[in-house]
């Protein structure tokens, strides 16, 4: 089993600006996949998640986690989403409570667990992209396809909260302020395909 760490070697030499942390949403119970995919793979696909975050810029990096818990790897604290059946509101704004309470971070990068193939790459892209601004919004698209992750600036994190309910995560603040969210393809460097069936 290959499974990608968190290597400080790996990062670029310096980020400039202030800390951008990144949560990798976790928490859910894979319905359609079968299990909870923070076990995938034996663990590889959270593991390589993680890591994107890590290499791609973040400063700090966390997990939700709820339907499964396990150890986070090395260098991730652990979220615990009680209310995680709620849906992915329930896993998103448990991150973005984290995220507030780092009271200097510039902003949070959202990603999920289930795009093994996103590298520190793609997470590298799109928070270059933002600037490590406060009032920016970045996504990665592939293809024109929206995806992940996603940046949100520190200025936008509570009106996100104000707008999670059930099983929708930061998707419906996105559409409704899309004249101010930028977009960063990535389709050279991943797929950008969701996996939610075996």
């Amino acid at each position: 089993m290959n499974i990608a760490r968190p290597d400080e070697a790996d990062r670029p030499e310096s980020f400039d600006g202030d800390p951008v942390v990144g949560v990798v949403l976790a928490a859910g119970a894979g319905r359609r996949y079968g299990k909870s995919k923070i076990l995938a793979a034996q663990g590889e696909w959270l593991a390589n998640a993680v890591s994107a975050l890590t290499v791609g810029g973040c400063d700090d990096v966390a997990v939700t986690m709820g339907a499964a818990v396990v150890e986070a790897p090395d260098g991730a604290a652990t979220i615990r989403v009680g209310n995680w059946a709620d849906g992915l509101s329930a896993s998103v704004r448990a991150a973005l409570t984290w995220a507030t309470e780092k009271n200097n971070a510039a902003g949070v990068v959202l990603h999920v667990v289930d795009m093994p193939d996103v590298s520190g790459e793609v997470v590298a892209r799109v928070v270059g992209q933002s600037g490590r601004r406060r009032d920016a919004v970045v996504r990665a698209t592939y293809r024109g396809v929206p995806g992940h992750p996603v940046y949100l600036g520190a200025d936008h994190l509570l009106a996100v909260m104000d707008s999670l309910n059930g099983d929708v995560g930061a998707a419906a603040y996105l559409r409704a302020h899309a004249d101010i969210v930028e977009t960063v393809d990535c389709a050279d460097l991943a797929s950008g395909r969701d996996i939610d069936e075996p």
